[in-house]
């Protein structure tokens, strides 16, 4: 008897020097069980040091690469990293919702590890009126303080995951890996339906290896869900997943800056 693929589609950019984006979603899904199909929405000339240039795909390119994977294939999850513009990202959002799809989760991309904003406000208010189409936003602590516009407190992370989450109308996991201040990483889940606040521990690891680690999270939550999981139950997983890839990868050495974790850990 035949069987069907747990597919997950991510619609990202991509990263030439294989840690993040694109390539990190494919390696991450695939580590966690799915199939991984793709839209690539910019090419970067980039690599462990930094990023060098940035080429936009044409919107219309962006659309019919959607409109070629979701005509054919059905997906369990879609994963949604770095919408660079306004236009884009209402694309993205409106051929989605034209296909009825499921299982979105979107890791709200706005700022550059440099702490540069990558998006203009147009682009912001474009992508804050796309978060409610999410089953699951992933924003770190200096996205999140601009989704609710204001600074968040390391002692209220639950209740900034729930303003959030009640915000926009969705389930939110606020990650922690901005707030050093502890030997613990802890990761804040909102559960939107239930009105849950989970706090998911996992030990903080030493390691300047951490590139990519927003998109491999996002991935392999989209995995889970692919696999038919709770969203509680896929967002634990994932954060135990790169917890564990965090670790394997601590101390392999990729080019001059700042390597990928070890998106297949043993």
């Amino acid at each position: 008897m035949n069987s069907t693929y747990n597919s997950v589609l991510t619609i990202a950019g991509s990263d030439s020097g294989g840690c993040a984006g694109i390539q990190a979603d494919i390696k991450s899904i695939s580590a966690n069980g799915a199939f991984a199909a793709s839209v690539i929405t910019a090419t970067t000339a980039q690599n462990t040091q930094g990023v060098f240039d940035i080429h936009p795909i044409p919107v219309s390119h962006i659309r019919k690469q959607l409109i070629a994977v979701l005509e054919d294939i059905d997906f369990g999850a879609i994963k949604i990293g770095m919408l660079h513009s306004a236009e884009v990202i209402e694309t993205v959002k409106k051929t989605l919702k034209e296909y009825s799809v499921k299982n979105i989760v979107l890791d709200p991309v706005m700022i550059a590890t440099s702490g540069d904003r990558l998006l203009n406000k147009t682009a912001v208010a474009s992508l804050k009126s796309f978060l409610s189409d999410a089953r699951l936003i992933t924003p770190n602590i200096p996205e999140a303080e601009i989704l609710i516009d204001k600074k968040i407190d390391s002692e209220k992370l639950g209740e900034a995951a729930q303003e959030i989450g009640e915000t926009f109308k969705t389930s939110v996991l606020l990650k922690g890996g901005h707030l050093e201040d502890s030997e613990q990483m802890t990761d804040t889940l909102f559960l939107y339906d239930t009105q849950q606040v989970i706090f998911i521990h996992n030990p903080r690891i030493k390691t300047k290896n951490t590139h990519g680690t927003g998109c491999t999270l996002s991935s392999a939550i989209a995995a889970q869900l692919s696999l038919e999981l709770t969203l509680e139950e896929a967002v634990i997983n994932a954060c135990s997943y790169l917890n564990e890839a965090i670790t394997q990868g601590k101390d392999k050495t990729l080019g001059k800056g700042n390597g990928p974790v070890q998106h297949f850990p043993k």
